[in-house]
């Protein structure tokens, strides 16, 4: 029976001292969703018999067969503590790494979590991860070491054994949280320091330098988990036991006489119990003494365990009435131990008890939110909160009060929108009837029976051979009336059932949300913040009061939208709500069409939008998919919108050559976005192309050896020169290639010359590029806005420390000759001007610097002002579709060594800033007088002249040159020129380089026993896999592999490893990093050497080239293949006798 219905739920609301949000964050098959259950049938949802076994969060079909939970879902509950009530809103999360993304819009939602962890696997990757989030996004952990049983039943280990592992794994959790605190207490030092410096003149005297880091002042000890402080709970979900130490302490303290208070500091530890004495002593080791929390707890759980697996009768009796339990017959006499078991450990030690007093005791509830969690949360990108509009700064006052006073302003935060099938929305599901309407229905069926007989009395009547003709005509025409209305009523049956299949089958979407402050009611009116929404320029057009009812001007990122409906999140139910205080986790319909993923919802324009949602996993596996009946394609389109709004992690896109391409995190997220897409949003068949390998394009040193490890010597250089020949063949004309890579190229109409150089990144450039480019971006947004002249608002001192702080860094790491003043030089960085790519200039008379904003912006004034953008789009272009296989590149610098413009550009150049013909002209001497001293060239049939005569004196000679510049003209704007000629430039600079592929890498943590290492291993050697390192885990027999896997090579590698090892090995794959691949794509064998060891076909797989042609296949590019293989001899396909 449910203890509390949704009205008891509505009144616990407006508590908000004893609500509490959490979540329960875990490595896949930790246990969540059984600990799920075991909390949900406290209060009487579910049986407790089926908890474990129903996983009830677990609500879709797919997650119920694989096992393994796919989305969060949340449900509230009631728990009864003394006189105090509470309203615990529980969001269950998935543990799989594929799923990470739903891990956090759950505990951006939270104040607290439990963390899982499986007593025999320990901290695995995803404990990891998700205890990283919690401390991002600054939510308070409690702990559950979960399946203790296992320790007993599987492992066998004594009670002494099981003490010291879950010692080891409490160490190991503890390692994580401080290294999550130390890199946290380091920053703000360093912060200190900067700040300190920028204040305070350089001191005089020696320095002391304190190595310490403030990590002795600050106090760490609430963060650590230990038994004693009440944060952990040691359990077996799926034997419906857990407790905490203070149970234990209570307990024994009336047994043995010591005080319960010094019980629990010692329950836990190196203590044993002087029974003599009847005192606690410290050093039980020492003395060779078994641990209180030893002789006290696990021995007593161990003997039940025993005695209950062993059917001992006897013993099981006595512990029974010892306890003081009651024991149904039905269990008792059942045939599985594992079900006496559970009807006894429930009662003696209920989970449910055990954890819900831990979450109440000590999470926070939502009036204790932390100043420093909602600055956080308010300040978006690269802002401060000092920096934000003072109306703004106001409403942290609401955060932390978290009211519900009706002049509180509203803020809900929306994380994730999730679809439910509208049968399942509370105004759609069938309600019990009341006495009078069962009356009502029954009075109609008897007259429609009633009905029904007088019609077949009528036929009867009418098929009787007629006695008179008018009978028989009164007959007809009743019998015709009859089949009139028989068919109306079959349309209109039609048209209902076709409407009421039309409604059944519409996904209604809900927003998952949370309330910050204020009530939230049915049909109110309220602003929805986009991301990018600024509440600085808006408040210049709206006063800090206005409503979202008012007429309102347009303001950018901000829309009005009315709350159609509240909803209870039950688990698998919904229940309606007229209002929602403070401190809540609630649904919200009606926000499909203002709000994609996630969203801010204010009353207030004033509140600025959250942070955005920090996801682990980044989308790497990509599909394009097609309707397999062409008509189908709307349907298609429209279930790929509504896919993309149900999902917070995948991306939908159409590429440039019209594919629809899904981009997921993973092979399951990946299967289940397709199952949704079949199955709910669009509803058709649909084919999907193999996985669209992402690959990056890049250049290396030349090779010191060739491919037999030979040193590159004489011999070698004789074949490389004549395969240089050859390529310097396909080079089209008018391009020059030097023997060191310098590319010098004109534009079309032969105003311009460009000599390009390409030169490979060191490798810590290419990953620092990549890992700031948020930071690269801002730079371009200030830049822009410093050069349109806009008065952009105060840029931030804190971004301006990180871009110079990125630029020392960048400095450190470009060190030596070849790259002397190349931090100043950078013109721009690609692809999208943001990309780990770098564009140089190194020629005399131009200055511009990506730097401007850290104030050395210099006005550009020479005749390379105009076309400097193009140069610029050229990069851009370049980089992002490489030469060998249209891929974009990574860690590649260009250098632009030469720029010539001749006299007629420079015209072209001065012509385009003004439009009077006397200031063209008088600028045109100017120019010239400016650049006497640069090369001359003029198109068409003028010859080199003199300085002095170049300059156009008279109207005659300007129209003349607008002639020329006409003529230039058939070969399309002169800018347009530029960029064709700059992206040329810089491929040829490319492939006058050791061309590579970079492939992405997995890193894959793959737990095996013993007996199956030698199979893990054979799968990954298969599968071009590289380990990186192997270790046993302390105290099992289980190993631990880390290994680094190309994303090709990764499809179907999970279901291999299970089929291969009998499920004794699951592996995890995370994104990691791009990586080389060292085959060079375009090898043939030059040296003697290499035609002896690898043929002259060289026909081992070359990997790079394999992968560059599936590309390039793809794509629909050239690929050069032989068709024939073996045209030599005849292949007859029956066998000679």
């Amino acid at each position: 029976m449910v203890l509390a219905g949704a009205g008891r739920m509505a009144e616990l609301q407006r508590k908000t001292a004893g609500i509490r949000n959490i979540c329960i964050l875990a490595h896949v098959d930790h246990g969540k969703t059984t600990l799920a259950d075991c909390l949900i049938s406290s209060n009487g949802i579910i049986s407790s018999r089926l908890a474990g076994k129903l996983r009830y969060l677990d609500s879709r079909e797919d997650e119920q067969i694989r096992g393994i939970t796919m989305k969060s879902s949340a449900i509230s509950l009631h728990f009864k503590k003394g006189d105090q009530e509470y309203l615990i809103n529980l969001i269950d999360s998935p543990g799989h790494v594929d799923f990470s993304s739903e891990v956090s819009t759950a505990v951006r939602l939270c104040d607290g979590c439990i963390i899982v962890v499986d007593a025999v696997e320990g901290v695995c990757p995803q404990t990891q991860a998700v205890l990283r989030q919690a401390w991002l996004e600054n939510i308070r952990p409690v702990l559950v070491i979960n399946k203790i049983d296992r320790l007993i039943v599987e492992l066998k280990l004594t009670p002494q054994e099981a003490y010291l592992h879950l010692k080891n794994i409490l160490e190991q959790i503890n390692a994580v949280t401080g290294t999550l605190f130390t890199s946290k207490v380091l920053e703000e030092r360093a912060e200190k320091e900067t700040e300190s410096e920028n204040i305070s003149d350089a001191a005089l005297g020696d320095q002391i330098y304190d190595w310490s880091a403030g990590l002795e002042d600050t106090d760490d000890s609430h963060l650590y988990f230990s038994p004693d402080h009440g944060n952990v709970v040691f359990a077996s979900a799926i034997d419906g036991w857990g407790f905490g130490i203070e149970h234990f302490a209570k307990l024994y303290s009336q047994k043995i006489g010591i005080k319960p208070a010094v019980l629990l500091k010692t329950l836990w530890g190196d203590y044993y119990l002087n029974t003599k004495a009847k005192k606690i002593m410290k050093g039980d080791q020492s003395k060779g003494k078994k641990p209180l929390f030893v002789q006290l707890v696990l021995d007593n759980i161990w003997s039940l365990y025993e005695a209950v697996m062993k059917r001992d009768k006897e013993k099981i009796e006595k512990i029974i009435t010892s306890l003081g339990l009651k024991i149904g017959a039905r269990e008792s006499r059942h045939t599985d131990p594992k079900v006496h078991l559970n009807a006894i450990c429930s009662q003696w030690l209920p989970i449910s008890d055990a954890v819900l007093s831990m979450v109440c005791n000590k999470l926070p509830s939502p009036l204790d939110i932390t100043a420093e969690r909602v600055e956080k949360l308010m300040c978006v990108g690269a802002r401060t909160f000092d920096s934000l509009p003072p109306e703004t700064q106001e409403l942290k006052s609401a955060f932390l009060k978290c009211s519900s006073e009706g002049t509180a302003p509203v803020i809900v935060f929306v994380s994730k929108m999730f679809a439910v099938d509208a049968k399942a929305l509370p105004h759609n599901k069938p309600r019990p009837l009341t006495q009078e309407e069962i009356a009502q229905r029954r009075e109609l069926a008897k007259r429609r029976h009633a009905e029904k007989m007088a019609a077949n009395q009528e036929k009867e009547l009418s098929e009787k051979p007629p006695s008179e003709n008018s009978s028989e005509v009164t007959g007809n025409t009743g019998d015709t009336k009859g089949e009139e209305q028989q068919l109306t009523d079959q349309t209109e049956i039609a048209t209902s059932k076709a409407a009421k299949q039309e409604a059944d089958n519409k996904e209604s979407f809900i927003a998952f949300a949370r309330v910050f402050s204020g009530v939230v009611k049915r049909g109110q009116k309220i602003f929805v913040l986009g991301p990018k929404y600024d509440p600085a320029e808006s408040l210049h057009k709206l006063s800090s009061q206005c409503s979202a009812t008012d007429d309102l001007p347009l303001v950018p990122h901000m829309t009005c939208c009315t709350l159609e409906n509240l909803y209870l999140l039950m688990g698998r139910e919904l229940e309606d709500l007229e209002e929602v205080p403070a401190g809540n986790v609630l649904g919200i319909g009606g926000l499909q069409d203002v709000v994609l993923k996630s969203a801010t919802l204010s009353t207030s324009p004033a509140c600025p939008p959250f942070t955005p949602l920090n996801f682990e996993a980044t989308p790497i596996v990509r599909v394009a998919v097609e309707p397999k009946h062409p008509s189908d394609m709307p349907q298609l389109v429209r279930g790929m919108k509504l896919l993309n709004q149900a999902d917070p992690c995948v991306q939908v896109l159409i590429q440039e050559t019209g594919e629809h391409v899904l981009v997921t995190a993973g092979e399951v997220h990946l299967q289940r976005c397709l199952d949704d897409l079949k199955e709910r949003f669009a509803k058709i068949e649909i084919s999907v192309s193999e996985p669209i390998i992402p690959f990056r394009e890049t250049i290396t040193r030349p090779p010191k050896v060739d491919m037999v490890n030979e040193e590159i010597g004489k011999q070698q250089k004789v074949a490389v020169i004549h395969q240089t020949k050859e390529e310097q063949n396909k080079i089209p004309e008018g391009i020059q290639v030097d023997s060191d890579g310098l590319v010098t190229i004109s534009t079309p109409n032969k105003h311009a010359t460009l000599s390009v150089r390409a030169v490979p990144l060191p490798e810590e450039v290419t990953r620092l590029l990549e890992e700031n480019s948020d930071l690269i971006r801002t730079v371009e947004q200030l830049n822009t806005s410093l050069n349109e002249d806009k008065k952009t608002h105060e840029i931030n001192q804190k971004t301006i420390d990180r871009i110079k702080e990125f630029k020392q860094k960048l400095e450190q790491n470009l060190q030596g000759r070849k790259w002397r003043n190349a931090v100043d030089n950078i013109w721009s960085f690609g692809p999208r001007k943001c990309g780990p790519n770098i564009l140089l200039y190194n020629f005399e008379g131009y200055t511009k610097s990506v730097w401007q904003c850290l104030g050395n912006a210099v006005k550009e004034t020479s005749k390379y002002r105009d076309f400097d953008n193009s140069i610029v789009s050229g990069f851009q272009l370049a980089t992002l579709s490489g030469p060998m296989c249209e891929e974009p590149l990574m860690g590649v610098c260009f250098i632009v060594e030469k720029w010539e413009i001749s006299k007629v550009g420079e015209m072209l150049s001065t012509r385009r800033q003004d439009s009077g013909e006397c200031d063209a002209v008088e600028q045109n001497e100017d120019t010239v007088s400016l650049t006497r001293s640069c090369t001359v060239e003029v198109c068409g049939e003028n010859e080199h002249q003199d300085s002095s005569e170049s300059v156009p004196k008279s109207p005659e000679k300007v129209s003349k040159n607008k002639g020329e510049i006409l003529l230039a003209d058939c070969y399309g704007p002169f800018s347009g020129q530029l960029i064709a000629t700059m992206k040329e430039a810089c491929r040829y600079a490319l492939q006058a380089k050791p061309q590579r592929l970079m492939a992405a890498m997995y890193t894959c943590e793959i737990m095996a026993t013993a007996e199956v290492l030698g199979r893990v291993y054979a799968v990954l050697s298969k599968r071009e896999g590289r380990v990186l390192q192997e270790e046993m885990k302390e105290g099992t027999d289980v190993f631990i592999i880390k290994a680094v896997l190309p994303v090709a090579e990764s499809f179907g590698f999970a279901d291999e490893i299970r089929k291969r090892t009998s499920g004794l090995a699951s592996p995890q794959l995370v994104f990691s990093h791009w990586e080389i691949i060292s085959s060079d794509p375009f090898w043939v064998p030059t040296t003697e050497e290499e035609y002896l060891h690898f043929g002259e076909k060289a026909d081992s797989e070359n990997q790079a080239r394999k992968y560059m042609n599936a590309v390039r296949k793809r794509k629909g590019l050239y690929v050069e293949e032989k068709i024939v293989e073996h045209a030599e001899k005849q292949r007859t396909l029956s066998r000679n006798k």
